[in-house]
């Protein structure tokens, strides 16, 4: 008999720490999480399965449609804005040709299992455009069908992939003779900038933020990349993994859209660094501005307007920016490199 389980990509990044560790605390569902390295120990106790391999892999993933009941699938797996730069074919191979490989899963499993398989997928504010400083600082809270013009291969990646989630979970074969119903439910979240106090920056062109908290902690100068009055929306990592969890568990009647922005807070650079001095009084942040990353940075709003995720499905962040820096990243950080 085949286990009912969700089924979570990329479970070794930011996102996948803690969403993991809630899933299981909460005993929301058993958990097969996979990834192309091997996982994280501290995450060892928390999954059913782990299976070592690549979402690209065809062969990888029919196996595991036969070996499991999934429910939902969580996909995490990509690669992050700045590398995505470097390497922009790799990233595109990865970001969207696995992407797709994951939907055609879960429209399969849908169809298999005679019930909608839910397919979360976190996107990002990389997806909007703004042509200069002048019109970001116009415009302030963008809305979803706003500036949808991105700049860089992560943001192309992010939003074409969303257009692929309406497509295989409305239009899939749609001309086919053989067409079956399609019981996909596909739900996406555009986050901003990210940070978390368990695991280390990891490529993100938003990551000047958790780089100045981590570069202190361990008594290492860092030089900022970006300006300091530069201003994009964050969030602390336990509201991403609220907001992912509130997404999947909204009843599909609620939903108007199919992608929802989600904020919280909108610091500037300097204001992170000002909370960075006050917890490491010793600590060395300068600003050494990369111009290309800036321009990317640039690029993004001043914030976001999550006004559709608080009326469908009661989205609400529990971390402001005092709360975010004084409760949960200054203590937890310092715990890490005591």
């Amino acid at each position: 008999m085949r286990e009912e389980v969700i089924l979570i990509t990329g479970a070794n990044g930011e996102i996948g720490h803690g969403l993991i560790s809630k899933i299981c605390r909460e005993n929301k569902a058993r958990i097969v999480a996979l990834d192309l390295k091997p996982l994280d120990e501290s995450l060892t106790p928390f999954c059913d399965r782990f299976i070592q391999g690549d979402i690209l892999d065809n062969m990888l993933l029919g196996r595991i449609m036969a070996e499991f009941e999934i429910s939902s699938i969580f996909h995490l797996a990509s690669i992050l804005s700045t590398k995505s730069e470097y390497t922009p074919e790799a990233a595109h191979k990865v970001n969207v040709e696995g992407t797709i490989n994951l939907l055609r899963l879960g429209v399969e499993l849908s169809q298999w299992q005679g019930k909608p398989v839910k397919f979360i997928y976190p996107s990002s504010i990389a997806v909007y455009g703004l042509p200069d400083l002048e019109t970001k600082v116009r415009e302030g809270r963008i809305k979803e069908y706003q500036w949808c013009t991105p700049t860089t291969m992560y943001g192309c990646n992010k939003i074409y992939c969303e257009h692929l989630g309406r497509y295989y979970s409305k239009f899939y074969r749609q001309l086919a003779k053989d067409r079956s119903k399609n019981m996909l439910d596909f739900r996406c979240i555009r986050f901003p900038g990210l940070i978390s106090a368990d695991t280390i920056p990891t490529g993100g062109t938003s990551d000047y933020g958790p780089e100045m908290l981590h570069n202190a902690a361990q008594n290492k100068p860092y030089a900022c990349f970006v300006r300091q009055d530069t201003q994009i929306p964050f969030m602390a990592m336990p509201d991403a993994i609220k907001a992912l969890l509130s997404l999947e568990e909204a009843e599909r009647e609620s939903l108007s859209q199919l992608s929802y922005n989600v904020s919280s807070f909108s610091p500037t650079a300097e204001e992170i660094r000002r909370y960075v001095i006050k917890a490491f009084p010793g600590a060395e942040i300068s600003y050494d501005v990369h111009s290309s990353r800036q321009t990317i940075v640039d690029s993004w709003p001043i914030d976001i307007d999550d006004t559709p995720a608080k009326n469908d499905w009661s989205w609400s962040p529990d971390y402001d920016i005092d709360r975010s820096f004084n409760d949960y990243l200054i203590p937890a950080i310092k715990k890490r490199y005591a």
